[in-house]
C-alpha cells in the first residue's frame, strides 16, 4: 500500500486534509470512522442508498408488514397498580 504526506488545513469551522489525486475518491460523501490504532478510516458512501434499501425490503415476505401491523393490535390489558 502507497502512502504519501498530505497537508492538513481549515475550511471554515472543520478541519480538512488535501487528498492527493492518486487517493481520489469516487464518491461525494463519506463515512469517517477511527480503528482500535486510532487511525482515521475513509470509506465512500453510495449514492443510491436508497435503491440498495428498497431492495432488501424486497427480500421480505408479502405478508411481514400484516404481521407487524397485526402484532400492533394486540396489546396487553392495562395492569392493576398502586398509586404513587
Amino acid at each position: 500500500m502507497t502512502s504519501m504526506i498530505s497537508r492538513v488545513f481549515m475550511n471554515g469551522n472543520s478541519q480538512a486534509v488535501r487528498i492527493p489525486h492518486e487517493f481520489r475518491l469516487d464518491a461525494s460523501r463519506v463515512e469517517i470512522s477511527r480503528n482500535k490504532e486510532g487511525d482515521l478510516v475513509l470509506r465512500p458512501v453510495a449514492t443510491d442508498r436508497g435503491a440498495t434499501l428498497l431492495q432488501a425490503l424486497q427480500a421480505f415476505d408479502p405478508n411481514f408488514a400484516n404481521l407487524l401491523m397485526a402484532d400492533r393490535e394486540d396489546t396487553l390489558p392495562m395492569q392493576d397498580r398502586e398509586p404513587l
